[in-house]
């Protein structure tokens, strides 16, 4: 068995084009580290609906080059099985490490492949690569990004030519075209034989960001912006400038792309202590709100003044910025489609019905969201908000950013905050108060442990409400297809349970909804609400082992 693992590393190092990669896995067989061998040779890193997501290093199951390059070579092979082999891959990066070199051999195995291949010109957001296929006419995209994961890892997210990222069946059909390359000495990789674009397709993205703000719409929030060490700074400034709003206070020791991401335990605006330069920030200039990115600037978050707690700032939740977003785009009249994946509050469904408009619930994860019919908005608790559909099919950090900026501007010249919109919201439709359980782990049987406990035994109440209905998701049912899921319908709450798709964690989404009678009831309600979200926290715990 051992003589067999030296064999397979000494079979990957041998063709391995990463000089870094390949010293870093000699010494690991000269050293006879078999453990950690064993780890890396395992399998292979899995390709999935999220593409590729991993630690980098040497090895199938780490991120590297030679991982990368068997994935477009796959990815190749699905285009032009599906006739687009003639077609333009448009590629873009963020500024982790390796991002570059992941983009550059993507481009050159499209090329070699006979297809055409362009990278955009630096690391920019997300939404900028997402955008461009569309704009460019592309058969399919990739992303080099993982996205707020921790700094020793990468990813590879691929999308097709309406822009989307891809759904089943295309990710089994490239992951079998992946399979499929024997060796990388059968992957043509000619040098030089891509595009690099310059800045025509930014400028393009930029301009259309004007487009989700309403003529003549008040342009007076002051913010105080943090990129979180990724790509977002120069994208959001410039869109700010555009469309004629104060240029945001950057928080300086986050403000430009550091792949080490010292500031930070993980880039994710959501994980605690993230926010807190900001936080040190907004206590001096003293804006009306922050706004965070995420690295590759996808993801938009929030944080308003409130003197009732610590440091006298409080982010909003997910949640309550997506029904925010709703009601200001209900309040310009929009039409079309509001949809949400099924881990986001039902507060979406409430305003749209109240307005007249179409909601569709989905799966997690913008791949689904941005596939309804109709879409004019899309949002996802994880601070993922897409306000222009037809140029972006994705989350867009950029354009959610200056759309909060917009309402803040509005609700500031009526002496009000995003705050007093929430409260209309809660007494309109119900509090709609939402929690996550999230469970980070090393030994991913935790989870499957976890998953297997709840479905041997569904539990029949939390916190003292009667689960009233449970669903095993991965049945499916007539709304969504199948997923590893557990929702459980509760007298005045949801719960649903599931496996993260990017991350080692169990995911638990929690929400209950309390009766409002009054603006003066609302204190009572929040009260209730935090009361029932611990009680079913608690109690989901238990019956998970967790």
């Amino acid at each position: 068995m051992t003589q067999d693992l030296i064999a397979r590393a000494k079979a990957w190092l041998a063709e391995d084009p990463d000089g870094e990669t390949r010293e870093e896995l000699a010494k690991l067989i000269d050293n006879e580290e078999l453990d950690e061998l064993a780890a890396r040779f395992a399998g292979t890193l899995q390709f999935g609906t999220a593409g590729l997501r991993g630690e980098l290093g040497a090895g199938p199951m780490r991120m590297n080059r030679s991982v990368v390059i068997r994935a477009a070579a796959g990815l190749a092979a699905y285009l032009k099985a599906k006739g687009q082999g003639d077609g333009l891959v448009v590629i873009g990066y963020d500024a982790r490490y390796k991002s570059a070199d992941f983009a550059r051999d993507t481009a050159a195995v499209m090329t070699g492949a006979g297809l055409k291949a362009a990278v955009l010109p630096r690391p920019l957001p997300t939404p900028v690569l997402a955008y461009a296929i569309r704009h460019l006419g592309a058969v399919a995209g990739v992303e080099v990004t993982a996205s707020h994961n921790p700094p020793r890892d990468n990813g590879y997210k691929v999308y097709l030519g309406d822009g989307s990222q891809i759904v089943p069946p295309a990710d089994a059909e490239i992951a079998a075209e992946i399979a499929a390359v024997a060796s990388l000495s059968d992957v043509p990789r000619p040098e030089n034989s891509w595009e690099t674009l310059g800045d025509e397709v930014l400028e393009a993205y930029l301009a259309r960001t004007d487009e989700v703000l309403t003529p003549g719409s008040p342009r007076t929030a002051r913010v105080v912006y943090t990129a979180m060490h990724g790509v977002g700074k120069d994208v959001l400034t410039a869109a700010f400038a555009r469309a004629g709003f104060p240029p945001p206070a950057l928080v300086a020791e986050q403000a430009d792309p550091d792949p080490a991401f010292p500031t930070v335990a993980f880039p994710n605006p959501e994980e605690p202590g993230a926010m807190d330069l900001a936080f040190e920030a907004a206590r001096a200039v003293n804006p009306d709100i922050i706004i965070a990115n995420d690295p590759d600037a996808d993801r938009c978050a929030v944080a308003v003044p409130d003197a009732s707690v610590e440091g006298g700032w409080r982010m909003l939740r997910g949640d309550e910025v997506g029904s925010l977003l709703a009601q200001h785009l209900v309040d310009r009249g929009v039409s079309g489609v509001f949809a949400e994946s099924i881990v986001s509050s039902s507060l979406l469904g409430r305003i749209a019905e109240a307005a007249g408009l179409g909601y569709e619930e989905t799966l997690t994860g913008f791949k689904w969201i941005a596939r309804v019919d109709g879409l004019r908005y899309g949002y996802e608790e994880a601070l993922g908000y897409c306000v222009d559909p037809e140029g972006v099919r994705d989350k867009d950090g950029i354009t959610a950013a200056l759309l909060v900026a917009e309402l803040a501007s509005v609700l500031k010249e009526q002496g009000r905050t995003l705050p007093d919109l929430l409260d209309d919201l809660a007494v309109r439709h119900g509090l709609h108060a939402t929690d996550q359980l999230s469970v980070r782990v090393d030994d991913l049987s935790v989870i499957s442990d976890a998953m297997r406990r709840l479905r041997e035994k569904t539990p029949t109440s939390l916190a003292g409400l009667a689960v009233t209905k449970a669903e095993d998701l991965t049945e499916g049912t007539e709304e969504l297809p199948p997923t590893d899921g557990l929702r459980y319908y509760l007298e005045g709450a949801r719960v649903i349970v599931r496996p993260s798709g990017t991350e080692p964690k169990l995911k638990c989404y929690l929400e209950v909804v309390v009766p409002v009678a009054s603006q003066d009831a609302l204190g009572e309600a929040r009260t209730k609400a935090a009361e029932l979200l611990a009680g079913i926290k608690r109690d989901l715990a238990a019956a998970a082992g967790i």
